[in-house]
């Protein structure tokens, strides 16, 4: 087999009794096609395989894609395939609809998330996270961890923490513990398709504020006065001294169209 790379955030679960809980989650059915992101070892790729129909497996490392595709040559059920998850159109290696799975790569979690999240979205996805970003993920409004992600994620999609996976079942072990997430797409998004790129934008700088009122956070996005902002920020409902990390998803979508509308 072949080592481990650490520049890829590699760390491999094998636990069979783990991994089937994962896939319990997904609930794929027999006749179904499954994308899974970073098979790596291909411990989660066979047990897919004897509960689907497909299992299309994206994988970056060329060695490791390498064994998979000797593993599974002549195999109808699963299909390789060597590209970097952030590249490749996953609907189209899908062919059609299709349920996610994966054990993210830590450190590009974040664009995965919403890499997976473009038109033409899975059924739904679940992902083996770090369990702190699983936290932001599903925050609400005026915790800790509710910030950008959990705002940017919400508008799109529904968020469930399933169960935790402690770092010693991993090998090698990461530094953090894990959790399992399941995201489905909103049959409503709160934002159109082409308003997600400048929505997430402006949620991004809101929280790159997110100590200051919202009547001075305006005015570090749009150039206008006090009077304006605070105007603004009344007519969409929101309180002009609350901060940021308070908004809920709609707030900062109203917000949103209001200032699109202005600009």
């Amino acid at each position: 087999m072949p080592p481990i790379r650490k520049s890829l955030g590699q760390h491999f679960l094998t636990d069979r009794r783990i991994l089937g809980r994962i896939i319990d989650v997904l609930a794929p059915r027999a006749d179904e096609t499954i994308v899974e992101v970073g098979p790596g070892r291909g411990a989660l790729t066979e047990l897919l395989r004897e509960r689907t129909g497909l299992v299309v497996a994206i994988e970056v490392d060329r060695a490791l894609a390498t064994v998979l595709r000797k593993r599974y040559e002549g195999d109808g059920k699963v299909r390789i395939v060597e590209a970097d998850v952030l590249r490749v159109d996953l609907g189209t290696v899908a062919g059609g609809a299709y349920g996610l799975i994966g054990n993210v790569p830590y450190n590009i979690t974040t664009p995965i998330l919403f890499h997976a999240l473009r038109p033409p979205r899975a059924s739904r996805a679940v992902f083996l996270v770090q369990r702190e970003v699983a936290d932001r993920m599903r925050a609400t409004p005026g915790g800790r961890e509710y910030g950008a992600l959990s705002v940017n994620l919400q508008a799109l999609a529904s968020v469930r923490v399933h169960f935790g996976v402690p770092a010693g079942a991993f090998v090698p072990p990461p530094r953090v513990d894990s959790s399992v997430v399941e995201l489905v797409p909103l049959a409503h998004p709160a934002v159109e398709q082409v308003e997600e790129g400048p929505f997430r934008e402006m949620v991004q700088a809101a929280f790159g504020m997110r100590r200051k009122q919202m009547k001075r956070v305006l005015r570090g996005l749009v150039s206008a006065t006090r009077e304006a902002s605070e105007s603004i920020l009344t007519e969409v409902g929101i309180d002009p001294e609350a901060r940021p990390e308070t908004l809920t998803v709609h707030q900062f979508v109203g917000l949103f169209r209001r200032l699109r509308i202005v600009a």
